[in-house]
């Protein structure tokens, strides 16, 4: 008499609901991507052109004008569209000019929710990040 092989009482694999829940996280976490990682490539753009600013040794004998119209012309190279030099903070204290350039990105997410992060770069590596409102 031959025995009959049991049939596996328990299933393998992913189920068409656990498939689709999966694909939507998935789905959603591209999009946020796709959303943040132009504002991050961006502020690291002006974080490095505020970086090579710092480190130039005219910096002292420069105008605020100067300082605008330098990174207005970097900017325009390196791609920067949300920071204006406008919005650039010009601190003379201490003798070496300090610039910083606090912003925030905002871009729609789905339908009336958006999505803000605030950025902050200066020519000081050891300033701490301004409080935007």
């Amino acid at each position: 008499m031959t025995r009959a092989r049991p049939l596996q009482s328990q299933q393998r694999g992913l189920s068409m609901i656990g498939f689709l829940f999966v694909a939507v996280v998935l789905v959603m976490i591209a999009m946020l991507a796709m959303k943040l990682v132009p504002a991050y490539i961006e502020f690291f753009s002006v974080k490095k052109i505020l970086a090579t600013m710092g480190q130039e040794s005219d910096l002292r004998s420069k105008s605020n004008a100067e300082i605008r119209s330098d990174f207005s012309r970097r900017a325009n190279v390196g791609y920067v569209t949300v920071v204006k030099p406008e919005h650039l903070t010009i601190d003379r204290r201490g003798g070496v000019p300090v610039i910083s350039a606090d912003y925030e990105f905002r871009t729609k997410l789905v339908g009336n929710a958006s999505l803000v992060v605030d950025f902050s770069a200066s020519t000081n590596p050891n300033a701490a990040p301004a409080q935007i409102e």
